[in-house]
Protein backbone atom coordinates (compact mmCIF):
# COMPACT_ATOMS: atom_id res chain seq x y z
CA UNK A 1 0.00 0.00 0.00
CA UNK A 2 3.24 2.22 -0.72
CA UNK A 3 1.87 5.67 -1.58
CA UNK A 4 -1.76 5.61 -0.92
CA UNK A 5 -2.25 7.54 2.00
CA UNK A 6 0.40 10.29 0.16
CA UNK A 7 -0.25 13.58 1.36
CA UNK A 8 -3.05 12.77 3.87
CA UNK A 9 -3.58 13.76 6.89
CA UNK A 10 -4.90 11.27 9.23
CA UNK A 11 -6.58 11.62 12.82
CA UNK A 12 -6.55 8.58 14.62
CA UNK A 13 -8.05 7.87 18.22
CA UNK A 14 -6.95 5.58 20.59
CA UNK A 15 -3.66 5.31 19.28
CA UNK A 16 -1.32 4.96 22.10
CA UNK A 17 -1.11 1.28 21.94
CA UNK A 18 -1.89 -2.27 19.83
CA UNK A 19 -4.54 -1.60 17.13
CA UNK A 20 -4.38 1.89 16.94
CA UNK A 21 -0.74 1.91 16.63
CA UNK A 22 -0.52 0.13 14.74
CA UNK A 23 -2.87 1.81 11.90
CA UNK A 24 -0.55 4.70 12.73
CA UNK A 25 2.06 2.77 11.73
CA UNK A 26 0.64 1.74 8.72
CA UNK A 27 -0.03 4.72 7.21
CA UNK A 28 2.88 6.32 7.91
CA UNK A 29 4.45 3.70 5.72
CA UNK A 30 1.61 4.33 2.87
CA UNK A 31 3.25 7.64 2.74
CA UNK A 32 0.87 9.83 5.25
CA UNK A 33 1.96 13.64 5.13
CA UNK A 34 0.95 13.99 8.94
CA UNK A 35 -0.98 11.65 11.40
CA UNK A 36 -2.13 13.07 14.47
CA UNK A 37 -2.46 10.82 17.55
CA UNK A 38 -4.89 11.31 20.76
CA UNK A 39 -5.13 8.85 23.71
CA UNK A 40 -5.07 9.28 27.57
CA UNK A 41 -1.88 7.66 27.85
CA UNK A 42 1.62 10.40 26.72
CA UNK A 43 4.53 7.56 27.21
CA UNK A 44 1.74 5.04 24.63
CA UNK A 45 1.58 8.10 22.09
CA UNK A 46 5.68 9.11 22.34
CA UNK A 47 6.30 5.45 21.68
CA UNK A 48 4.05 5.64 19.07
CA UNK A 49 5.36 8.68 17.47
CA UNK A 50 8.62 7.10 17.97
CA UNK A 51 7.45 4.52 15.92
CA UNK A 52 5.58 6.49 13.13
CA UNK A 53 9.15 9.02 12.31
CA UNK A 54 11.22 5.36 12.15
CA UNK A 55 8.59 4.23 9.44
CA UNK A 56 8.74 6.71 7.21
CA UNK A 57 11.01 10.22 8.60
CA UNK A 58 9.19 12.53 6.28
CA UNK A 59 5.61 11.91 7.80
CA UNK A 60 4.81 15.00 10.00
CA UNK A 61 3.28 14.33 13.65
CA UNK A 62 1.43 15.47 16.50
CA UNK A 63 -0.57 14.13 19.41
CA UNK A 64 -2.51 15.35 22.50
CA UNK A 65 -4.05 13.30 25.77
CA UNK A 66 -7.68 13.01 24.90
CA UNK A 67 -10.67 11.49 26.73
CA UNK A 68 -12.78 10.23 24.31
CA UNK A 69 -15.72 10.29 27.03
CA UNK A 70 -15.30 14.32 27.28
CA UNK A 71 -16.57 16.32 23.85
CA UNK A 72 -14.72 19.09 24.93
CA UNK A 73 -11.42 17.65 24.85
CA UNK A 74 -12.13 15.70 21.19
CA UNK A 75 -12.99 18.92 20.18
CA UNK A 76 -10.06 20.42 21.29
CA UNK A 77 -7.87 17.82 19.57
CA UNK A 78 -9.14 17.98 16.25
CA UNK A 79 -9.43 21.57 15.94
CA UNK A 80 -5.16 21.42 17.16
CA UNK A 81 -4.97 18.86 14.59
CA UNK A 82 -6.39 21.48 11.76
CA UNK A 83 -4.31 24.36 12.98
CA UNK A 84 -1.09 22.37 12.78
CA UNK A 85 -1.75 20.24 9.23
CA UNK A 86 -3.91 22.07 7.62
CA UNK A 87 -7.08 19.14 7.11
CA UNK A 88 -7.95 15.94 8.06
CA UNK A 89 -8.13 13.90 4.92
CA UNK A 90 -9.08 11.00 7.04
CA UNK A 91 -10.51 9.66 10.62
CA UNK A 92 -9.92 6.33 12.36
CA UNK A 93 -12.01 6.09 15.34
CA UNK A 94 -10.41 3.11 17.46
CA UNK A 95 -10.67 4.30 21.22
CA UNK A 96 -12.36 1.22 23.19
CA UNK A 97 -12.80 -0.30 26.17
CA UNK A 98 -14.21 -3.65 27.78
CA UNK A 99 -14.46 -4.64 30.99
CA UNK A 100 -14.74 -8.60 32.36
CA UNK A 101 -17.85 -9.70 30.93
CA UNK A 102 -20.43 -10.47 33.98
CA UNK A 103 -24.38 -11.31 33.44
CA UNK A 104 -26.87 -8.44 33.22
CA UNK A 105 -28.21 -9.04 36.43
CA UNK A 106 -24.53 -9.40 38.01
CA UNK A 107 -23.17 -6.36 36.36
CA UNK A 108 -21.67 -3.25 38.04
CA UNK A 109 -24.13 -0.51 36.90
CA UNK A 110 -21.07 2.33 36.10
CA UNK A 111 -18.81 -0.32 34.38
CA UNK A 112 -21.60 -1.55 32.07
CA UNK A 113 -22.36 2.08 31.14
CA UNK A 114 -19.45 3.36 31.09
CA UNK A 115 -18.66 0.80 28.28
CA UNK A 116 -21.06 2.70 25.86
CA UNK A 117 -19.41 5.82 27.50
CA UNK A 118 -16.20 5.06 25.44
CA UNK A 119 -17.27 2.98 22.86
CA UNK A 120 -20.08 4.76 21.15
CA UNK A 121 -20.51 7.78 23.02
CA UNK A 122 -16.54 8.65 22.56
CA UNK A 123 -16.59 7.50 18.95
CA UNK A 124 -19.74 10.05 18.58
CA UNK A 125 -18.04 13.15 20.18
CA UNK A 126 -14.92 12.20 17.43
CA UNK A 127 -17.69 11.56 14.51
CA UNK A 128 -19.11 14.69 15.45
CA UNK A 129 -16.40 17.03 15.15
CA UNK A 130 -14.38 15.24 12.48
CA UNK A 131 -17.31 14.97 9.93
CA UNK A 132 -17.01 19.34 8.98
CA UNK A 133 -13.41 18.22 8.21
CA UNK A 134 -13.57 15.30 6.54
CA UNK A 135 -16.08 17.15 4.14
CA UNK A 136 -14.01 19.73 3.27
CA UNK A 137 -11.22 17.70 2.26
CA UNK A 138 -13.92 15.39 0.38
CA UNK A 139 -14.94 18.51 -1.41
CA UNK A 140 -11.22 19.61 -2.34
CA UNK A 141 -9.98 15.67 -3.75
CA UNK A 142 -12.42 12.93 -3.94
CA UNK A 143 -10.40 10.44 -2.67
CA UNK A 144 -10.70 12.12 1.04
CA UNK A 145 -13.30 11.95 3.08
CA UNK A 146 -12.84 8.38 4.85
CA UNK A 147 -13.48 7.51 8.10
CA UNK A 148 -12.97 4.07 10.09
CA UNK A 149 -15.22 2.90 12.74
CA UNK A 150 -13.81 -0.01 14.73
CA UNK A 151 -16.18 -1.94 15.58
CA UNK A 152 -15.96 -6.54 16.27
CA UNK A 153 -17.52 -9.13 15.24
CA UNK A 154 -19.31 -9.38 18.50
CA UNK A 155 -21.32 -7.22 16.91
CA UNK A 156 -23.11 -10.01 15.44
CA UNK A 157 -22.91 -12.02 18.41
CA UNK A 158 -25.04 -12.53 21.22
CA UNK A 159 -22.60 -14.34 24.01
CA UNK A 160 -23.30 -15.10 27.42
CA UNK A 161 -22.35 -12.27 29.74
CA UNK A 162 -21.11 -9.77 26.91
CA UNK A 163 -24.20 -7.60 27.15
CA UNK A 164 -22.14 -4.29 27.21
CA UNK A 165 -19.38 -4.66 24.69
CA UNK A 166 -21.59 -6.32 22.05
CA UNK A 167 -24.52 -4.35 21.91
CA UNK A 168 -22.41 -0.86 21.71
CA UNK A 169 -20.30 -2.49 18.96
CA UNK A 170 -23.58 -3.39 17.14
CA UNK A 171 -24.60 0.25 17.78
CA UNK A 172 -21.56 1.00 16.06
CA UNK A 173 -22.39 -0.58 13.10
CA UNK A 174 -25.55 1.03 12.67
CA UNK A 175 -24.07 4.49 13.45
CA UNK A 176 -21.89 3.83 9.93
CA UNK A 177 -24.97 2.88 8.36
CA UNK A 178 -26.18 6.74 9.59
CA UNK A 179 -23.66 8.58 8.72
CA UNK A 180 -23.80 7.27 5.10
CA UNK A 181 -26.80 8.45 4.87
CA UNK A 182 -26.56 11.62 6.47
CA UNK A 183 -23.67 12.82 4.56
CA UNK A 184 -22.50 9.89 1.72
CA UNK A 185 -23.73 12.90 -0.94
CA UNK A 186 -20.94 15.45 1.35
CA UNK A 187 -18.26 12.56 0.23
CA UNK A 188 -18.12 11.07 3.35
CA UNK A 189 -16.92 7.38 3.07
CA UNK A 190 -17.59 5.37 6.41
CA UNK A 191 -17.11 1.86 7.55
CA UNK A 192 -17.08 -0.23 10.33
CA UNK A 193 -14.90 -2.66 10.67
CA UNK A 194 -13.97 -6.02 12.57
CA UNK A 195 -10.36 -5.82 13.56
CA UNK A 196 -9.65 -9.55 13.82
CA UNK A 197 -8.84 -11.54 16.79
CA UNK A 198 -6.43 -9.46 18.31
CA UNK A 199 -4.64 -10.50 21.77
CA UNK A 200 -4.96 -6.83 22.87
CA UNK A 201 -4.72 -5.34 25.88
CA UNK A 202 -8.67 -5.44 25.61
CA UNK A 203 -8.89 -8.54 24.08
CA UNK A 204 -7.73 -10.28 26.89
CA UNK A 205 -10.57 -9.20 29.36
CA UNK A 206 -12.46 -11.51 27.41
CA UNK A 207 -12.72 -15.13 29.15
CA UNK A 208 -10.12 -17.73 28.70
CA UNK A 209 -12.13 -19.97 26.79
CA UNK A 210 -12.15 -17.29 23.14
CA UNK A 211 -8.33 -16.64 24.28
CA UNK A 212 -7.26 -19.17 21.57
CA UNK A 213 -9.24 -16.99 18.91
CA UNK A 214 -7.13 -14.04 19.47
CA UNK A 215 -4.41 -15.22 16.55
CA UNK A 216 -4.58 -12.13 14.18
CA UNK A 217 -2.03 -9.56 14.33
CA UNK A 218 -2.62 -5.84 15.10
CA UNK A 219 -0.99 -5.32 11.09
CA UNK A 220 -3.65 -7.38 9.53
CA UNK A 221 -6.48 -4.60 10.63
CA UNK A 222 -3.72 -1.32 10.27
CA UNK A 223 -3.33 -2.74 6.68
CA UNK A 224 -6.97 -3.36 5.78
CA UNK A 225 -7.67 0.01 6.42
CA UNK A 226 -5.04 2.09 5.10
CA UNK A 227 -6.61 -0.22 1.95
CA UNK A 228 -10.08 1.07 2.76
CA UNK A 229 -8.85 4.44 2.55
CA UNK A 230 -7.10 4.41 -0.66
CA UNK A 231 -10.73 4.11 -2.82
CA UNK A 232 -10.99 0.72 -3.57
CA UNK A 233 -13.84 -0.14 -1.57
CA UNK A 234 -15.40 3.25 -1.65
CA UNK A 235 -18.39 1.24 -3.17
CA UNK A 236 -19.11 -0.54 -0.06
CA UNK A 237 -19.52 2.51 2.21
CA UNK A 238 -22.05 2.31 5.27
CA UNK A 239 -21.46 -1.43 5.52
CA UNK A 240 -19.73 -3.54 8.36
CA UNK A 241 -16.67 -5.24 7.29
CA UNK A 242 -13.88 -7.97 8.32
CA UNK A 243 -10.22 -7.09 8.14
CA UNK A 244 -9.71 -11.32 7.71
CA UNK A 245 -11.70 -10.93 4.43
CA UNK A 246 -9.60 -11.07 1.44
CA UNK A 247 -9.81 -7.96 -0.50
CA UNK A 248 -9.85 -9.69 -3.75
CA UNK A 249 -12.63 -12.16 -2.79
CA UNK A 250 -14.39 -8.79 -1.55
CA UNK A 251 -13.74 -7.32 -4.38
CA UNK A 252 -15.11 -9.91 -6.46
CA UNK A 253 -18.61 -10.06 -4.25
CA UNK A 254 -19.11 -6.14 -5.28
CA UNK A 255 -22.16 -6.66 -7.53
CA UNK A 256 -23.47 -9.01 -5.11
CA UNK A 257 -23.06 -6.83 -2.00
CA UNK A 258 -24.59 -3.71 -3.77
CA UNK A 259 -27.46 -5.68 -5.45
CA UNK A 260 -28.30 -7.92 -2.10
CA UNK A 261 -27.62 -4.94 0.67
CA UNK A 262 -24.91 -7.16 2.46
CA UNK A 263 -23.08 -6.53 5.28
CA UNK A 264 -25.72 -3.91 7.25
CA UNK A 265 -28.38 -4.39 9.98
CA UNK A 266 -31.18 -5.67 8.18
CA UNK A 267 -34.63 -7.70 8.93
CA UNK A 268 -34.29 -10.35 6.56
CA UNK A 269 -37.94 -12.48 5.90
Amino acid sequence: MKGTAAGKTIFISGASRGIGQATAIAFAQAGAAAIYLTARSEEGLLDTKAQILKANPDTQCAYSLCDVTDATQVKAAIDHCVTTFGSIDVADVNAGYLDKWTKIGESDISSWWYTWEVNMKGAYHVVRYVIPHLIQSAQKDANSGHLVLLSSIGAQLVTPGASDYQTSKHAINRLCEFIQVDHGEEGIKCFAIHPGGVPTDLAKHMPQEIHPHLVDEPELSAGFIVWLCSGQADWATGRYLDSTWDVNDLLQMKDRVIGDDLFVNRLRT
